[in-house]
């Protein structure tokens, strides 16, 4: 089942990441980095699953995912973790899932990771993208990386085709000539 993470699931969606941070495969995460952003978070919890190699008790978190706002028409997957004992069951396919249908939820077209595991990615429908086209708020977690003079990640970006396209109004031109996105006043 997934499910939005609750404040009980930190220190478990801490210890997936981290595991995965471990091999090289993600950034390790600080309990307050995922208390603050734990709105962005949903978790596959199992409940009562037997297997050979061990007995699971009910709701048992085993994988999770965050969908992080990066402006109106883009938001990025990130943190996609699952516990390596529950690895090539779809957990991780059914979160990016849950991704999109948050995506659709919230009106966002475009979904982007910045991944190692490309196939994986490319079998859900995203492309590849050149790193550069990316918005600088993308980049605020490479400060942190230890690769970040020598990042082999991949971008990849996903249109979800129902989602209608914004139209992003421009901004009058600031004293430095520099225009921003800007969203439609509310009328009253």
């Amino acid at each position: 089942m997934i499910r939005p993470a609750t404040i009980h699931d930190v220190a478990r969606i801490q210890e997936i990441i981290n595991s995965h941070a471990e091999l090289g495969k993600m950034l390790f995460k600080s309990l307050a980095e995922l208390y603050e952003t734990l709105r962005d978070f949903a978790v596959y919890e199992i409940d009562g699953e037997v297997t050979e190699e061990s007995t699971v008790s009910a709701g048992r978190v085993v994988g999770c995912a965050a969908l992080s706002v990066i402006w109106a028409d883009l938001a990025e997957l990130r943190s996609l973790a699952v516990d390596e004992e529950f690895r090539g069951r779809g957990i991780g396919r059914r979160l990016v899932e849950w991704c999109f249908d948050e995506a659709r939820r919230l009106q966002i077209r475009k979904i982007m990771a910045l991944t190692y595991e490309q196939a994986f990615f490319a079998k859900l429908g995203f492309e590849i993208v050149s790193k550069e086209n990316l918005p600088l708020k993308v980049w605020s977690d490479c400060v942190r990386c230890p690769k970040r003079d020598g990042c082999d990640e991949v971008a990849m970006v996903r249109a979800l085709a129902d989602v209608p396209m914004i139209v992003m109004h421009q901004a009058p031109p600031t004293p430095k000539g520099v225009t921003i996105p800007v969203l439609e006043p509310l009328e009253d």
